[in-house]
């Protein structure tokens, strides 16, 4: 394959993880099946949301690191080891007295590129159903999230982060084509928007969406919907676990979402000048 071809396609794996509360244990199946799944071919692999803690505001205070610390110094041995890019889910980040919902992106020789703090805290409350407030412990970020690699710009979320479509509208504008949202919707959202919001921040976009989920586990306090998934920019589902502990592999083919674009050509910048110019009229 030539060289200039090479760059067009990409393997990417998603790490649906059963998530205990044991810290250590997590660590090592995290550590186990990423190198799995590089041996595989897979060049980004990705965890969920909380891959390292149980889910929920009793949990976030106790499993709290640092960044550096023990589990991102992980994820940074094992990107330089495996030669890959690992997007580490999201763990729970103690700085300055404050406590974050943050995803940290490792490059193949190790070195962090990208700190995602969770922009939009997930405090939702649907009757009879689920009542959950991460403001009660979690601060929320301020910042965009974007790498850069030999294959093209991704952008990242966490979870509550894609019910936000401006997010996923900038991500394209700043070039990315492919978003990755770590999350752990559960047994209310998950059935009814999971799939659904992913399918529209993809088509809305033109872009790949790749959402990663903790396995379920039904006898945790929070529980998660389970499968993660790959949308490609027609808005199709390419490939979706189940609920098990799993990974699933995709390819993320740059000259398909191409084709796409030329075929339906949305003009984003063209779209977003024209917004402009209105909005300054009725200034």
């Amino acid at each position: 394959m030539q060289a200039g071809r090479a760059m067009a396609k990409f393997r990417i794996a998603l790490v649906q993880l059963l998530v205990t509360s044991d810290k250590s244990d997590n660590l090592k199946r995290a550590y186990r099946l990423v190198k799995d799944a590089a041996q595989r071919g897979a060049q980004i692999v990705a965890l969920p949301e909380c891959f390292n803690s149980p889910y929920g505001t009793k949990y976030f205070p106790e499993y709290a690191e640092k960044i550096p610390g023990q589990s991102t110094q992980m994820l940074s041995e094992l990107a330089k080891e495996c030669c890959i890019y690992v997007v580490g889910g999201s763990i729970p980040e103690e700085d300055a007295g404050k406590l974050y919902n943050t995803c940290a992106v490792f490059g193949p020789d190790g070195a962090l590129l990208v700190k995602h703090r969770k922009i939009h805290l997930f405090d939702i409350d649907v009757p009879g159903k689920i009542c959950f407030q991460e403001s009660e412990t979690l601060s929320p970020g301020d910042s965009f999230s974007v790498f850069d690699t030999p294959f093209c710009k991704i952008g990242v979320g966490i979870c509550y982060d894609i019910r936000f479509a401006e997010l996923a509208q900038i991500y394209a504008r700043k070039g990315c084509q492919l978003l990755i949202y770590p999350g752990a919707f559960n047994m209310t959202t998950g059935p009814a928007h999971w799939e659904l919001l992913q399918r529209a921040r993809a088509l809305d976009n033109q872009v790949y969406v790749a959402t990663v989920s903790p396995a379920r586990d039904e006898k945790a306090s929070y529980v998660a919907w389970g499968h993660s998934t790959v949308v490609n920019p027609w808005g199709k589902v390419i490939v979706k676990a189940g609920a098990e502990d799993t990974v699933i592999f995709a390819e993320i083919d740059l000259k398909y979402l191409a084709e796409i674009r030329q075929q339906i050509p949305i003009g984003t910048q063209r779209r977003l000048d024209l917004y402009n110019v209105e909005e300054k009229k009725h200034e």
